[in-house]
């Protein structure tokens, strides 16, 4: 079983090789192969990896390499999770909207949307070159905006393909948590598209546990979506919404923080930086890298909890790690399994499952996973209010993606005028212009 990842020098690629060093997976990977453009930072994973090796005690055969179709040929699973201009980039992304009035973030409004355009046509062409050199092999997605970047390579890739994000099962760990129970116990009535969706219910049998835990202050606050939104909202809403809500529920409060300087782009170039420049044995790496890693943790989102920083310190005390690695390798456990089937929160065409939106939508559901491959569950109906911000987010996405790859400046501005964290046509053009003055990449792929 051959394993390739796409961004291989990227900063998670350790947790997803020290899951399989150590046998936490039922799948076994005889070969992994890192891709990454940029030679340095793969050195610099491969140190911390050769830490993880002298830690475990084991190894896992792999090898890293600058040429895609070195990765990719022959391989049975594709990780892809690139980051087209790197943090550089992404510090564009968030501080251009900032100064005429909008949300800067690296996957909501204006940001994800730019995200989105750079990173379109990059991976589009892996796309082909993976279906050139693996037409058999699963292509799990972590590129961001998951949601979007899926859509855009569904023609290609059809079934094969897959999106995922932890955000909704650390929501409903959290969730089964305040109600004292073990998530892999109850079921999640959840639904959305990615960084856009709400625990609708939590089921255990034919009992639905959530409206108990709404009317609960102290369970209901407990978790960093009651500390987030504030119980009174939760109950309004009659459901939890995904974290990522914050940035559409309170705008201004948002806005605010980002002007006085709380940009996530900023910390992490530097964080990351220092780490990448770094050098040492390997044991010396791999303190630096989880030391890194728990630091940036531990500043996700802090721009939401500017002015409440004890409740912020108690939200960051009850974080999970981050569960990409440990998600995409289950998945993968569960496809290639021996008949079982479980259900798991995923990015995967719509079919039926919502609706109000077509059958091609790339939405974030429910979904029964087996060897037969993939299903949605039928969500059915939802309140309208989540419906109608879920459309206006997918038609700014979906001309986002017609952009990227046409290269029409037009679609570009029409997709950020389109979005609901944008407030006119005319901040969307001034953001569009400030974003072909700052990014080559945006400057060449916008005509």
């Amino acid at each position: 079983m051959k394993l390739a990842i796409l961004g291989g020098g990227g900063f998670r690629t350790p947790v997803i090789y020290r899951a399989i060093a150590s046998g936490a997976t039922r799948t076994r990977y005889d070969e992994l192969a890192l891709y990454d453009v940029d030679s340095g930072r793969l050195d610099r994973i491969e140190a911390v990896l050769r830490g993880i090796d002298a830690t475990e005690g084991t190894s896992v055969r792999h090898r890293s390499t600058t040429r895609l179709e070195e990765a990719i040929e022959g391989a049975d699973v594709v990780y892809c999770a690139i980051r087209v201009g790197g943090l550089a980039a992404r510090f564009v992304d968030e501080t251009v909207p900032i100064e005429l009035g909008a949300i800067g973030q690296e996957t909501a409004g204006a940001g994800g949307l730019a995200f989105a355009m750079r990173t379109v046509p990059a991976i589009t062409a892996i796309a082909e070159t993976v279906r050139r050199c693996a037409p058999n092999a699963f292509f799990i997605n972590f590129t961001n905006p998951v949601g979007l970047v899926t859509e855009a390579l569904s023609p290609i890739l059809g079934e094969r393909l897959v999106g995922i994000c932890d955000a909704p099962q650390e929501l409903c760990g959290r969730v089964a948590a305040a109600l004292g129970r073990d998530a892999r116990d109850l079921a999640f009535d959840y639904f959305g598209i990615n960084h856009l969706g709400w625990v609708r219910g939590v089921l255990d049998g034919n009992r639905d546990l959530l409206p108990g835990l709404l009317e609960d202050d102290e369970r209901l606050g407990s978790i960093e979506e009651g500390r987030l939104f504030g119980t009174e909202w939760i109950r309004s809403v009659g459901m939890v919404p995904n974290e990522y809500l914050f940035y559409y529920y309170f705008q201004d409060r948002a806005l605010e923080a980002m002007r006085g300087g709380v940009v996530r782009a900023s910390y992490l170039r530097e964080q990351q930086d220092r780490f990448y420049a770094g050098d040492g044995t390997p044991a010396a790496s791999l303190a630096l890298w989880q030391e890194t890693l728990t630091e940036r943790e531990s500043s996700y989102m802090e721009e939401a909890w500017i002015g409440r920083e004890t409740e912020r310190a108690a939200v960051v005390e009850g974080r999970l790690p981050g569960g990409y690695g440990g998600l995409a390798l289950g998945l993968v456990d569960a496809l290639l399994g021996e008949g079982e089937t479980s259900v798991r929160i995923l990015n995967v065409p719509n079919r039926s499952s919502l609706p109000f939106l077509d059958p091609d939508a790339i939405v974030e559901v429910p979904c029964l996973v087996g060897p037969g491959g993939i299903r949605p569950i039928a969500i059915g109906s939802v309140p309208i209010d989540a419906a109608g911000l879920i459309l206006r987010v997918r038609a700014a996405e979906r001309v986002a993606i017609e952009a990227a790859l046409s290269g029409s400046r037009r679609l570009a501005v029409k997709a950020l005028a389109l979005h609901p964290l944008v407030p006119s046509v005319d901040v969307a053009e001034r953001i569009v212009d400030g974003y072909v003055a700052r990014d080559p990449i945006l400057a060449e792929t916008l005509r």
